[in-house]
């Protein structure tokens, strides 16, 4: 179909006003100008275009709603009908039980990163800088000799139509194998430093993680040995796990890594499949403890700037927020590259990088960063 076919370097035509435009992606169809001041009228389209590309990989269109089991461990609430599968694609309802990705199991890859690795939070974190040692880290500079565990949950609450590891997806329409909390923790030896759970997102999967992490930490800890567990997320998960979150990247010196997708939600909407509430109230209730531990940083925040839709203006929103909660908390603004269903749109120019990294200093921020700065393109 055309419109999972891909546009690089194509100028597409907005619906709404008809401008036409480098930034305006041919798989949303409108421009981030029309999209915010006409969302009651785009929306029908937007809710089509996430549907469509779900079906692909055998996903419901949405999140069920109505009869059946329901699923609390996101913002998505899914009421699963008997015989369906939630959103994210990973539990059913069998005769009335849910099954699938539970606290035992979960539905995952797993492999060695060596360290210091290209992380969100490598910048500040005891992997790429040794802060926090002795305590956190096995050396006063980048643990260069040890190794990251990555877990990658084949997983999502969210439906990002430029998600730079959709590959998961097509996963979806097969058997996984699972892989128990033990088994993972195993996987964990005396090179292991960190635990890093991303994805996908661990937030379907918390649970599992959290389990995981209680089992390596007590090893760890009756051996001596330095372990941090860190989260990269989306920021979806039900309130309820944020504590236990919270005190296992607290004492084990790991930190909390939100992705602030966008700061409007019609646009969050538009590129996400879904709404950033959750994600902003989470991230307000944790940003309450970041002082509890400034060094090394408990909660770090990252942006991606799609072109078109994630402006500097977007990013100087998100940054006054962060900046209003504690003007402490790193922010790192990454550059876009083309991926998924929104491969026409080109890489985060020079300006437009350097615009929003403006934006954020201006909110007050302290510790910003341009993140993958090889990917910047020309100016346009």
């Amino acid at each position: 179909m055309q419109r999972f076919s891909s546009w690089r370097g194509m100028v597409s035509r907005c619906k709404g006003c008809g401008k036409k435009d480098r930034t305006i992606s041919e798989i949303l169809g409108y421009c981030r100008d029309c999209i915010v001041k006409n969302f009651p009228a785009v929306y029908p389209h937007l809710r089509e275009v996430h549907a469509e590309a779900r079906r692909k990989f055998n996903l419901p269109p949405e999140p069920p709603k109505g009869e059946g089991r329901r699923c609390r461990l996101c913002a998505n609430e899914c009421v699963i009908p008997e015989g369906g599968k939630s959103f994210c694609g990973i539990r059913r309802n069998e005769g009335g039980r849910l099954v699938g990705a539970s606290t035992e199991k979960g539905i995952l890859s797993w492999y060695y990163d060596p360290l210091p690795t290209n992380c969100v939070a490598t910048w500040v974190c005891p992997a790429g800088t040794g802060r926090g040692y002795p305590a956190f880290a096995r050396r006063p500079g980048p643990e260069y000799g040890y190794k990251n565990l990555a877990v990658f949950y084949e997983a999502c609450s969210f439906d990002c139509l430029f998600c730079q590891n959709w590959h998961y997806r097509l996963k979806a329409t097969t058997a996984s194998a699972f892989v128990s909390a033990e088994e993972l923790a195993s996987a964990v030896d005396e090179r292991t430093t960190c635990i890093c759970y991303f994805g996908g997102d661990p937030t379907p999967q918390l649970p599992h993680s959290i389990l995981t992490s209680k089992i390596a930490l007590e090893r760890a800890r009756r051996e001596g040995r330095v372990l941090r567990i860190c989260w990269e997320t989306n920021g979806s998960m039900n309130p309820a796990f944020l504590d236990e979150m919270l005190e296992l990247s607290l004492t084990s010196g790991g930190c909390i890594k939100f992705d602030l997708k966008a700061w409007t939600e019609e646009v969050h909407l538009a590129l996400c499949g879904a709404s950033n509430k959750r994600t902003l109230e989470n991230f307000k209730y944790l940003a309450k403890f970041a002082k509890r531990r400034p060094e090394p940083p408990l909660l770090v925040a990252s942006t991606l700037l799609v072109p078109g839709y994630i402006t500097p203006e977007e990013v100087g929103e998100i940054a006054n927020f962060i900046s209003s909660l504690d003007p402490e908390i790193p922010y790192s603004l990454l550059s876009f590259s083309p991926q998924f269903l929104m491969r026409d749109l080109p890489t985060t120019s020079r300006r437009h990088a350097f615009e929003a990294l403006e934006e954020a200093k201006r909110a007050g921020l302290k510790n910003v960063r341009l993140g993958n700065v090889f990917l910047l393109g020309d100016a346009y």
